[in-house]
């Protein structure tokens, strides 16, 4: 199975050789099959230059540009509709997740998941310099996620998952144009019959550049992603549902509820 990467990247010339490189190596050490997609999302620095010169060092590596409009789910998108693996696993350009976790997510997939789920809040994981009033922020909203849905998942809103293609193709149309697509892609896979599993992760914040993501302005965005999601679970009377004949309904969390 070949796994794709990708990492949509604004302003992070500071930031994107640090990510990509130790990833590309550590899938390559593990000997897996893979490309790495780097998704400039309107970058106004020198993150399409280094980005350029990476390329001639890794051939597994690949960029394509977005927009306008720009936008974090926008970009993800466009990496979405571009890659060429098996399955792909969606990766921040700041560095914040280990490509260690990669490697053990895609190993889930090979078992059978059909997506896998990091956590930041279980036995196992680790979190370095995590602000604390976007902590405070982000428990409150996946507790009212996992609330509304009967979800087995504490982490809804990290961006970081992996999915098979089948995933990616039976969760359209995606409309999410920024972080709430971290939300709008799992709660689909999840209504829609796909099974996951759960893994601990780490996460450590950004050495340089400035978060993308504004608390202030997501909030309606996530509401409103998330009523839709929770129409289509009560309303749609399983339209957009897997046929129960290609259903595989197995489930897991590696690691205790936080």
């Amino acid at each position: 199975m070949k796994l794709s990467v990708v990492i949509p990247a604004h302003n992070e010339e500071g930031s994107i050789a640090g990510t990509v490189e130790p990833l590309i190596q550590v899938l390559s050490d593990h000997g897996i099959e893979h490309e790495v997609l780097v998704v400039d999302d309107g970058s106004q620095d020198r993150t399409a230059e280094v980005v350029q010169g990476l390329q001639s060092l890794y051939p597994t590596l690949r960029s394509v540009g977005n927009g306008p409009p720009n936008g974090f789910g926008l970009a993800v998108r466009q990496g979405l509709a571009h890659f060429t693996g098996d399955a792909v696993a969606i990766v921040m350009g700041d560095g914040s997740d280990s490509p260690e976790d990669v490697v053990r997510c895609f190993r889930k997939l090979e078992e059978g998941y059909e997506c896998v789920f990091g956590s930041r809040f279980l036995k196992g994981s680790r979190i370095l310099e995590y602000p604390p009033h976007k902590l405070a922020v982000n428990r409150l909203a996946n507790l009212f996620v996992r609330a509304i849905f009967a979800l087995d998942y504490n982490d809804v809103t990290n961006a970081f998952k992996c999915y098979r293609r089948e995933v990616i193709e039976g969760s359209q149309p995606l409309i999410s144009r920024h972080f709430n697509l971290t939300v709008e892609l799992p709660l689909k896979a999840v209504i829609r019959g796909y099974s996951y599993a759960v893994v601990p992760i780490s996460w450590t914040n950004r050495k340089t550049g400035i978060s993308k993501l504004g608390i202030r302005e997501m909030g309606s965005r996530y509401l409103f992603i998330v009523l839709y999601l929770f129409l289509e679970k009560h309303l749609s009377r399983g339209d957009y549902r897997k046929p129960p004949g290609q259903r595989n309904d197995r489930k897991t969390t590696s690691g205790g509820q936080a």
